[in-house]
């Protein structure tokens, strides 16, 4: 046989939460519990369908619609929805038309797309993520051509936000150095600014030209819709250049639909059109134009008072059982383990939380005890329930003793 061309080609390491996953399913323990995927489940650990979205696709598939392309940046209407929801129905930078939106694939491919527009058309070179951040950040930055740095943020000592070091690191950054920004729930910590600290951020990004980009994939995972989203109108007032990815795959509960959005504010209308233009560009080159059932279900939802508000009935639903389970976890911890204090989980917000774990504490979790969370201790507090909440607060307090 000839010599292949892919015969150099090396094995890529497994992706850390996807190779833990493969793990969990050969894990042959009945009471294996997986709490390291990113997905939301109800207390009968599955993936809901949400009601609202059950009732928007029999609405979709009555109308027997044609399954033509969309444009480029999808659906209209949808984008508009969109923006509505990020910044406000009486936003200024809305009326004045100086946002654009993008119908993307999931939030990923929103960061995709927003990272290369950055590199290719504005020419810039670095961006700073959080540390720690999402892993896939570092991952979509840098296969988009930029070097990618971190920026101070976790205290682990504390539990909370390293703050003064991270204004500090922030106040020396190069002009038009990207700043990539968790706007609520953030992710794998679960610690978020508070509105004063979001204030004093702002004020640095606009005093040294930094370009925000603000990723918020769990609005109203927080304490609200309307509350989630003040982060992005904070910096929507102040900076004349601001780029939002956003997501439904949590608030939506739809993961496999890969329904998403970029958002690019600009400083004038004019400047908004030849944004657009390039990011019609870039999209064309990828993956053309978007699908279009995802959009049509969160659009329909969005766009009917009465499914919206069934939509945000639901969505305060899953965010007070995710509290719940944060309260339980940390009762529990202290009744079987009166050494260790788990409260601070209590005080973080959204699906996940860095619960203190250390790497052979988390190796101990999963070999003795069948319960999955990432190395770092990061574990996804939406992924327990009544029913293994028990097991998983024996199985921490054994090995944290």
């Amino acid at each position: 046989m000839m010599n292949s061309a892919f015969s150099a080609v090396e094995l890529a390491p497994r992706d850390p939460i996807l190779g833990l996953t493969e793990l969990f399913k050969s894990d042959t323990n009945p009471n294996k519990v997986n709490l390291g995927v990113g997905v939301y489940y109800d207390d009968n650990g599955a993936v809901p369908l949400l009601g609202c979205v059950k009732s928007a696709e029999t609405q979709i598939v009555a109308k027997q619609r044609a399954r033509s392309y969309q444009p480029i940046d999808g659906n209209a209407n949808y984008n508009k929805l969109v923006q509505t929801l990020l910044f406000g129905a009486d936003s200024e930078a809305l009326d004045a038309n100086r946002i654009i939106t993008a119908q993307t694939l999931g939030g990923t491919g929103a960061l995709k797309v927003g990272a290369d527009f950055l590199k290719q058309v504005v020419g810039c070179s670095d961006v700073w993520i959080s540390d720690p951040s999402w892993e896939n950040h570092r991952g979509i930055f840098g296969n988009a051509g930029l070097t990618v740095n971190a920026y101070p943020y976790y205290d682990p000592e504390t539990r909370g936000i390293a703050f003064d070091r991270m204004i500090e690191q922030l106040k020396v950054l190069p002009k038009q150095s990207i700043v990539l920004l968790h706007a609520c729930c953030h992710n794998p910590t679960g610690v978020d600014l508070s509105e004063d600290q979001w204030r004093t951020v702002v004020e640095v990004v606009v005093d040294r030209g930094l370009i925000p980009f603000l990723d918020i994939a769990y609005q109203g995972f927080g304490s609200s819709l309307d509350e989630d989203g003040l982060v992005v109108r904070l910096f929507a007032e102040k900076c004349p250049s601001l780029v939002i990815s956003n997501s439904f795959s949590k608030s939506f509960s739809l993961y496999g639909e890969r329904i998403g959005g970029l958002s690019i504010q600009s400083a004038t209308a004019d400047e908004a059109k030849r944004v657009q233009s390039q990011l019609k560009r870039l999209i064309r080159t990828n993956y053309s134009n978007p699908p279009i059932h995802s959009g049509a279900l969160v659009e329909t939802v969005l766009a009917d008072s009465n499914l919206k508000s069934e939509w945000i009935q639901e969505l305060g639903g899953m965010r007070e059982r995710i509290k719940q389970m944060r309260l339980d976890l940390s009762t529990n911890i202290a009744k079987l383990c009166p050494g260790a204090d788990f409260s601070f989980i209590t005080e973080q917000k959204g699906m996940f939380s860095y619960s203190g774990l250390t790497k052979e504490q988390v190796i101990k979790l999963r070999e003795e005890h069948s319960v999955y969370a990432i190395e770092s201790g990061r574990i996804c507090v939406a992924a327990l329930n009544s029913k293994n909440i028990g097991f998983v607060s024996e199985a921490i307090s054994k090995v944290v003793i």
